[in-house]
């Protein structure tokens, strides 16, 4: 049985993921903004929108990550966005499930730019990554991508040493927090659902 964590042991490990997670993060917009250079690929905004796609997250530092930005916001900024949160969750738990705009979008911008997930920074560029298992796995541009670029640029945006570094980084923290729950969640379920962390649970977990 895992022992109890003490509160500010748990306040300090939730403190210093975050902090590393940020400097993931300002790596991966580089790499992400050399991409779109090399490319000559502008995101504006679409029909396709990607706050539309539903993209399922699997780390808890992300979600920490989301939360402490999350309530950073004015009450009067939270409300609207947790209401929104609620209702995109039971859309999206429909059968079939709808499509519907991401809750931290307002007026087609991200309340929560600066603590947006991995997949919200890298999406739209084509990419390739080496697999733990060794596979070489290589993944499209989104349909602005391909109308501004051409469906057959070369994925130039390797995000093989940035999921490593998000990956090692979830390790350590579950370590030190003796985390061991999978995570598989929605922005609107990030929001909505405050992260557990006492489960003291040992289990593998998915970020690729």
């Amino acid at each position: 049985m895992t022992a109890p964590i003490a509160a500010e042991d748990q306040k300090s490990s939730c403190a210093w993921a975050t902090e590393a997670l940020a400097r993931v993060f300002a790596a991966m917009d580089a790499d992400y903004e050399r991409a779109a250079l090399a490319h000559g690929f502008v995101c504006r905004g679409c029909d396709d929108n990607c706050c539309r796609t539903r993209f399922y997250h699997h780390t808890l530092v992300e979600h920490l990550y989301l939360r402490q930005g999350l309530s950073a916001l004015a009450a009067a900024d939270r409300g609207p966005i947790a209401a929104r949160a609620a209702q995109a969750a039971v859309r999206m738990a429909a059968e079939p499930p709808e499509p519907v705009m991401c809750p931290l979008n307002a007026q087609g911008r991200c309340l929560l730019y600066a603590h947006r997930p991995m997949i919200c920074r890298l999406h739209g560029i084509p990419h390739h990554l080496r697999r733990p298992d060794g596979r070489r796995q290589a993944g499209p541009g989104c349909g602005d991508f391909d109308r501004q670029c051409g469906a057959a640029a070369q994925p130039l945006l390797d995000r093989t040493p940035l999921y490593s570094a998000l990956a090692e980084l979830e390790r350590e923290l579950r370590r030190r927090l003796g985390f061991g729950a999978k995570i598989r969640m929605t922005i609107a379920q990030m929001v909505i659902e405050k992260p557990a962390l006492s489960d003291g649970k040992e289990s593998d977990h998915e970020i690729y």
